[in-house]
């Protein structure tokens, strides 16, 4: 393992996240909120501890091999979070601890959106830009993690399965022209925010919070600046705006890139995940706005549409904004949208969750193991469309499930011994977990009321759903550092 390698990378990683906290500035100087202080303070202190880093190893060019890699990607949200938390640490408004200002900087990094901050509608502006920003920051570098860096590593089931399979990652994958690939990821990412901020802004909100809130739901985030989220603002069309591009940024960014790359839109209904997604999003949608009517929560039937096509949305794809109380809803809804958010959205996407691609293939899986009990002499194959799947892929597969499935378990039980109610541990490690943000019980509002002891094992959580949970559990093995 190459640490000075290691070192130089983090040290300039420090030194240009740094530069986020020039931003705020400016919009605390326009606003004149008074919080300008705490984002000069934590640049300086931010930038100067990334040149202490980078300046003893500034000199090591070698490659980076992968167990480097492992420990860069785990260090990049883990050390970035912990620096983003410095503002809000040194900021009067909100006056909060250390751990609620890392607790809030990595939800935001992560993509997360659980939040402990409460009278968003009062917050100086600087702050609540500081937020929306760390949330778009944080799905760019997710975008990249997925397309460029995790399949460098071998890591994870759909960076697996794109190295046997054809498909559209398969022809996104790192080669020379890295640069090119990234600058074209910045480019659509960048694009699709500017015309859901022009699209917000146009349905009424005005251009701080237009900028703000297409941050987020680019990012898949959820952070708002306001209470209510986009419940504030009580507009139809502000609602099926941010459907629209929930949807869009779910969907597998390598896609969006052949898109513009090849001027066509075809291969998006030719990938089976992206079928999978639209099919599961449609049977969503319409079971909630069904069972809402069926219930007579909304004495409209066109405010049942709407309330119930953006929760469903919202949720599933792990974004969490609200425009209800859904916690509220018939009990069958809230668990319901709750569970969806498990699988989440599209590999390579700015989504959490286990990732449809994974939920079809462990499909697949146990639609084999059944023909194979009516035939048990049968050679069954599990395919994928007419493609047929690697063992190893469906070894990955299940592995990440299982582990998921038992980190889960031990995180939620670890907040029921620490004194939460089943409901609310349960929610408050999936919203953590598959990076959702929302929960339910007494997490339904925010996190403020969580003990730190709680509120750490919810950002391990949430660093492990958005590493893609091999990524972080290899560095804390034994083996990893062992010559």
């Amino acid at each position: 393992m190459h640490l000075k390698v290691i070192q130089r990378v983090l040290g300039l990683l420090l030194m240009a996240f740094s530069l986020s906290m020039l931003p705020p500035i400016g919009v605390s100087w326009y606003y004149d909120d008074g919080s300008a202080f705490a984002f000069i303070a934590g640049f300086l202190i931010v930038a100067s501890l990334g040149l202490l880093i980078w300046l003893p190893a500034r000199r090591e060019y070698r490659d980076m091999r992968a167990r480097d890699g492992f420990v860069i990607v785990a260090g990049f949200w883990t050390v970035l979070g912990l620096a983003g938390a410095v503002p809000l640490m040194l900021s009067e408004n909100p006056d909060i601890s250390f751990t609620d200002a890392a607790f809030e900087s990595v939800s935001g990094l992560t993509t997360t959106g659980s939040t402990i901050l409460t009278g968003l509608d009062t917050m100086p502006e600087s702050i609540l830009y500081y937020r929306q920003q760390l949330q778009w920051l944080g799905g760019m570098g997710i975008i990249v993690l997925a397309i460029a860096v995790l399949p460098m590593l071998g890591v994870g089931g759909m960076q697996l399965f794109r190295a046997e399979i054809t498909g559209p990652m398969k022809e996104t994958r790192i080669t020379p022209r890295i640069a090119e690939t990234a600058k074209g990821l910045w480019y659509i990412y960048l694009g699709l925010t500017a015309a859901c901020a022009l699209s917000y802004w146009l349905a009424g909100m005005r251009p701080f919070d237009a900028i703000g809130h297409a941050y987020s739901t680019l990012a898949i985030g959820g952070f708002s600046t306001y209470d209510a989220s986009l419940g504030h603002f009580n507009s139809h069309a502000i609602e099926m705006i941010a459907v629209v591009f929930m949807l869009v940024a779910g969907v597998n960014f390598a896609l969006h890139f052949l898109t513009v790359r090849r001027r066509m839109v075809g291969h998006y209904f030719q990938d089976p995940e992206f079928r999978t997604y639209a099919v599961i999003q449609t049977l969503l949608i319409t079971g909630v706005v069904a069972y809402l009517l069926f219930t007579r929560v909304y004495d409209s039937g066109l405010e049942a549409l709407i309330k119930g096509a953006f929760q469903a949305v919202s949720i599933s794809t792990t974004t969490g904004f609200t425009s209800a109380d859904y916690q509220a809803w018939p009990g069958f809804l809230p668990v319901l949208l709750t569970f969806s958010s498990f699988i989440g959205a599209c590999a390579a996407s700015t989504a959490g969750g286990i990732k449809v691609i994974r939920m079809r293939l462990l499909a697949s899986q146990g639609a084999r193991e059944i023909q194979r009990l009516v035939h048990p002499n049968a050679e069954i194959p599990a395919k994928l469309g007419r493609r047929i799947i690697p063992q190893r892929v469906l070894d990955s597969v299940w592995a990440f499930f299982s582990v998921y499935v038992a980190l889960f378990v031990v995180m939620m039980l670890t907040l029921i011994a620490n004194g939460l109610d089943q409901v609310t541990a349960f929610s408050a490690v999936a919203a953590a977990m598959n990076n959702l943000g929302p929960g339910l019980g007494e997490v339904a509002a925010n996190f403020q009321g969580l003990d730190d002891l709680s509120k750490w094992v919810l950002v391990f959580a949430m660093l492990l759903g958005r590493l893609e949970i091999f990524t972080l559990l290899v560095i804390l093995t034994p083996a990893f550092w062992q010559r």
